[in-house]
């Protein structure tokens, strides 16, 4: 048996790193059931502390998933699920992901990132291949190849 899995990313602020890595990646941040949340807190299952407005939508405050755009609503989605941690982050990623540019110039993307917030940590070579390893703003490492 296969089996599908998301990728988990601890986060200061789910939201704002859904949105920069939903714009990253052309990917889109998963809507919010506003009715479902006001039901789980009327029938006592959640509080409005665990909530927030984020871009004028009612939110669990805790977490924010992406996903791709054709993806969006399907139970085999492929997705990024962002979680509120009280810890920032203290020591290099042990996984990180590769960003695919597909035929996009690098030093273009690069700019372009460096300029929403993300850090340039190195170059990397192996044989013809090279890539950029870049810091999310939360300061999450991931590879421009």
């Amino acid at each position: 048996m296969a089996y599908r899995f998301q990728v988990v990313v601890d986060s200061r602020d789910p939201h704002a790193q859904a949105d920069w890595w939903a714009e990253t990646l052309g990917w889109k941040v998963e809507p919010s059931d506003e009715d479902f949340i006001r039901s789980m807190i009327a029938q006592g299952h959640a509080t409005e502390a665990e909530t927030t407005v984020h871009n004028g939508v009612l939110v669990w405050a805790s977490a924010q998933a992406i996903c791709p755009p054709d993806q969006v609503g399907r139970r085999d989605r492929q997705r990024f699920l962002f979680q509120s941690v009280p810890e920032g982050k203290t020591v290099k990623n042990r996984v990180h992901w590769d960003v695919r540019l597909e035929g996009d110039d690098k030093d273009e993307v690069r700019s372009r990132l460096e300029a929403r917030g993300a850090t340039f940590l190195w170059e990397g070579h192996e044989g013809p291949h090279s890539w950029y390893t870049m810091a999310d703003p939360e300061g999450n490492e991931f590879c421009l190849s």
